[in-house]
């Protein structure tokens, strides 16, 4: 499991635009990468919605956004153009990024319990350590929140 001031796991996985994304490319910038449940759904709509909105000001501090969920590439590419999301999903299916983060947790829905996506988000600093988490986020003013962790140029 990762922890603040370690090295994040080299971790690759597909993305909605069917690519493929590797953490250790995006070495040398800070990389914000956001868990999410499921592709359109209200509060991770809303969540991916806010990233996208300053996604400008994220790219002018050196920053790139990555969004991770359990759904499929094809689900990611579909979220992606409905909402207009500029930077990449990728598609963990086997759980290979979340379980690298530790995002998978028991939840209760309905009284049900079941396994599923924490929402949580990561800073990485440009040298690939982990420095900053948030975990059980809420989603207002939660990417203004990342950003602001996010130094300036």
């Amino acid at each position: 499991m990762i922890e603040v001031g370690k090295t994040a796991p080299a971790l690759e996985g597909p993305t909605g635009d069917g690519g493929t994304l590797s953490l250790k490319d995006l070495r040398g910038k800070w990389v914000v990468v956001y868990f999410y449940p499921k592709d359109n759904t209200p509060g991770c709509t809303n969540e991916s919605k806010d990233f996208r909105d300053l996604y400008a000001k994220f790219k002018r501090r050196g920053a790139e956004v990555v969004g991770v969920s359990r759904d499929s590439v094809k689900s990611h590419a579909n979220f992606a153009a409905k909402h207009e999301l500029p930077f990449p999903l990728i598609s963990d299916p086997d759980e290979t990024w979340c379980k690298a983060f530790d995002v998978i947790h028991e939840k209760n829905l309905y009284g049900k319990v079941h396994m599923g996506v924490v929402r949580s988000t990561f800073l990485i600093d440009p040298k690939g350590k982990l420095q900053h988490e948030w975990r059980k986020v809420k989603v207002p003013g939660h990417a203004q929140a990342v950003l602001d962790e996010v130094p300036t140029k």
